[in-house]
């Protein structure tokens, strides 16, 4: 194992995607990447990108506290690590930054340890760690995840994403901590507004599955969550105004906030451009991107050290 190296990349994602709360997610191709060199020293945590300023580096970072729950599971003693972390993804902005750094650190001592734990192991213990599955399921699925759990676990079913749509973002300046955006929702909704996302989720794993875009728009309307989080942002409905007059297919705010995402075939960027502009209207500060659907999930790719010559082996691949 010393002397190995490997790297993972792993996919943001949105959960909820309007209508969906707590159950739906889907991967978005924005990434971060985590190095892994396996040594005899101690730990060394490097961190470039997106959270580089905020992010822990020692004992209690997400990915390192990954790492040591896989080694665990596998029955393997943690060697000295040197681990650099490369994060495309925001942080607190709905986009599963949390997810991405603990999948990132259990897929990355997975492979160190030679794979023994299956995705379904990688999946529990990942749940576990983050608490609710819808993002973590597509950071390591890839596509769209409806995830529940029962009283026999953790129930998880993928869909492959249309390669035809496209994500336009808008990424404010401000977090919305997830705990904050939980606090504004209430403890009972009306069954009328149970019915309307009842029927509206279905509608939307139907208009992926099958292709009808035409439906989007009203299958990620929502009355569960995203009126009460209006407390917090109340921007919020004229940004999705702006990107359904841009021409947006549906939008809906990217798990508890603070971005908000519009799918699109065509002109994602004039999309991202029109929230843009309408937040700037309203002085909000933030950045315009697009992203495509990302069907894979988290792969990991090692290079071992060769016992007969020097240089590069091939890579075994997750």
């Amino acid at each position: 194992m010393v002397g190995s190296k490997v790297v993972v990349q792993v996919p943001a994602t949105t959960a909820n995607l309007g209508s969906g709360f707590d159950c739906l997610g889907m991967a978005l191709a924005l990434y971060n990447t985590v190095t892994v060199h396996a040594t005899t020293g101690g730990l060394s945590v490097r961190i470039e990108g997106e959270g580089a300023e905020d992010l822990r580096w020692g004992e209690e970072n997400r990915v390192l506290r990954a790492m040591r729950l896989a080694f665990q599971e596998a029955g393997e003693r943690l060697p000295g690590l040197s681990i650099e972390l490369r994060n495309e993804i925001p942080l607190g902005r709905g986009l599963g930054s949390s997810a991405a750094a603990t999948v990132g650190g259990l897929v990355a001592g997975n492979a160190l340890c030679g794979n023994p734990l299956s995705t379904d192991r990688l999946l529990a213990l990942a749940t576990q760690l983050e608490g609710h599955p819808d993002n973590v399921a597509p950071a390591l699925l890839g596509g769209l995840v409806i995830a529940v759990q029962d009283e026999r676990g953790l129930i998880c079913e993928r869909l492959d994403v249309p390669p035809d749509l496209t994500a336009a973002l808008f990424v404010p300046d401000f977090p919305m901590p997830t705990a904050e955006a939980r606090r504004v929702l209430p403890a009972q909704v009306s069954r009328a507004d149970a019915v309307f996302n009842m029927g509206r989720v279905a509608l939307l794993v139907a208009a992926i599955a099958r292709r009808r875009y035409d439906l989007l728009d009203a299958a990620t309307r929502d009355r569960l969550h995203q009126p009460y989080r209006e407390a917090i942002f109340p921007a919020m409905p004229r940004l999705f105004d702006a990107a359904r007059e841009a021409g947006a297919l549906g939008v809906f705010l990217s798990g508890a906030g603070s971005t908000i995402i519009a799918l699109c075939r065509e002109d994602a960027q004039a999309v991202a451009d029109a929230m843009a502009h309408a937040a700037h209207e309203l002085d909000i500060t933030g950045k315009a991107l697009v992203a495509p659907l990302a069907d894979e999930g988290a792969r990991a790719e090692i290079t071992r050290p060769s016992r007969h010559r020097p240089g590069k082996q091939p890579a075994d691949h997750w």
